[in-house]
């Protein structure tokens, strides 16, 4: 059983500049509070920090006084509960500088990529972020970070080139190819194992306007659209960028008509090339359904969460994904075997099928930790939780459709989509075995005495004796 920390011994090394609050505490409930409201998180003290000299004596506390560790920023990744320990929130690190002529990015640990999309948008470039521009720039990207134009650009970490970070005994560093390789290596696809990053500097690509949105057709007619899509996903070039969805929007009004309260099949699109040829490629998906909505148009990157229409509002949700290495006639079957329009009653919000490959396939530069790059298709699932239908539906809906997905996958996830982190065997299927093996090598280096256990962690490997 895990104790209380000391907290006068927090107060006493108060080089703090933030706020440092306790469960009752004025402001408590608001900071420990993350954009995902699934888990419960009651730390036991939650430090507020206002730069990187404040995540270093939040860390020389926790290494002296041994108390386990948990990091937040804006809290689209909180999919694990926190009873004990420290939180550290760097929600108020926000900083982004723009170098327009080295076209890099340097970001704070709490920025969100709305803050960097916006500064790089002033000077024609643009950020490699995800679907919701919402989410924290650092702990995506540490994950990997799966953007929307990933087959032309590959993973957002790929572009990163150097990381200010703390390790857990309190210590501020520099990582990079040549300073810290190893640090580097695992703070890029290896999540939140061996360190509290306090910003990262990133490539920028030049960039203004993309041909995005979505084509939407009927639930009744996802098996044609699905199929077309399928097939057109073998054939197009890597600056077409997609996602087939299956989705069961409930009636609220932050889901603009006539998608409210719809069954629907979308196609989602991001195309970087010219919009005419972007225009021509699309006709086989037009022409494979009736399409009922269609958003599709040249728009400046800046509206980029336009496309996949992930929700702005926190809420409760289950996510979860697996990678998949091809998406035959069989695969879609059961694909929509479990999702399609022959299970009225399926509780997920969507279920998603993203193309990979492109870019994403390559190795990056300088070696890292992301091991989907031999997937050709993602497979994401996402259901909000607390109210009907209840969460072991859910449950029972996300195993089944893993499961019947599992012929054609790698048997691996991406960890920053993996969803609630199990024990460790469940855990490392983010990674293959040997970059496991490899990020607990590094863990043991940087954490032997595991403080950051919290979410998508791995334990540090065994000393030798």
């Amino acid at each position: 059983m895990t104790t209380a920390p000391h907290l006068p011994d927090l107060f006493a090394l108060s080089e703090i500049r933030g706020p440092v609050l306790r469960p009752g505490d004025d402001g408590y409930a608001e900071e420990v509070t993350g954009f995902n409201l699934a888990a419960l998180r009651t730390p036991d003290v939650v430090v507020g920090a206002t730069g990187a000299d404040d995540v270093v004596t939040a860390l020389r506390w926790a290494s002296a006084t041994r108390t386990p560790v948990a990091v937040q920023a804006t809290g689209h990744g909180a999919n694990f509960p926190i009873d004990h320990g420290l939180l550290i929130s760097t929600a108020r690190m926000t900083d982004v500088e723009i170098d327009p002529e080295q076209r890099t990015a340097t970001v704070a640990a709490g920025a969100k990529w709305r803050h960097v999309l916006d500064a790089a948008a002033e000077h024609g470039l643009a950020p490699l972020c995800g679907t919701s521009t919402d989410a924290g720039a650092v702990g995506y990207t540490v994950g990997g970070g799966l953007p929307v134009l990933g087959r032309t650009y590959g993973y957002a970490a790929d572009l990163v080139r150097s990381f200010e970070v703390v390790t857990p005994d309190g210590t501020a560093r520099v990582a990079d190819a040549e300073h810290e390789p190893e640090l580097f290596w695992a703070l890029r696809g290896g999540k939140g194992s061996v360190g509290v990053v306090t910003s990262l500097v990133t490539g920028l690509v030049p960039l203004r306007t993309v041909l995005g949105g979505g084509i939407h057709t009927r639930g009744e007619h996802a098996e044609a659209l699905l199929t077309a899509w399928a097939a057109w996903t073998r054939t197009v070039p890597e600056e077409m960028c997609s996602a087939f969805a299956m989705m069961r929007l409930p009636p609220i009004p932050q889901i603009p008509e006539p998608l409210r309260g719809g069954f629907w099949a979308r196609v989602a699109v991001a195309w970087t090339g010219d919009p005419a040829e972007g225009e021509q490629l699309l006709a086989p998906l037009r022409a494979a359904a009736p399409v009922e909505v269609d958003t599709v148009e040249e728009m400046p990157f800046t509206a980029v969460d336009g496309i996949h229409m992930e929700p702005q509002d926190p809420l409760p949700a289950r996510e979860s994904c697996s990678l998949l290495r091809d998406l035959t006639p069989d695969a879609v079957r059961a694909f929509l075997g479990q999702v399609g329009p022959a299970v009225p009653d399926c509780p997920l919000l969507f279920a998603q099928l993203r193309h990979m490959g492109g870019a994403l396939s390559r190795p990056a530069a300088t070696e890292d930790a992301i091991c989907a790059r031999d997937a050709d298709y993602l497979l994401e699932a996402v259901a909000v939780l607390g109210a009907p239908p209840d969460a072991e539906a859910v449950e029972r809906a996300t195993a089944a459709l893993h499961t019947a997905m599992s012929p054609y996958g790698t048997g691996r996830t991406m960890v920053n989509i993996h969803g609630t982190p199990g024990d460790a065997s469940d855990r490392a299927r983010a990674w293959t075995p040997e970059t496991c093996t490899r990020l607990r090598r590094a863990k043991a280096t940087y954490d032997p005495t595991n403080l950051l256990r919290f979410g998508h962690t791995v334990p540090p490997a065994p000393t030798a004796t």
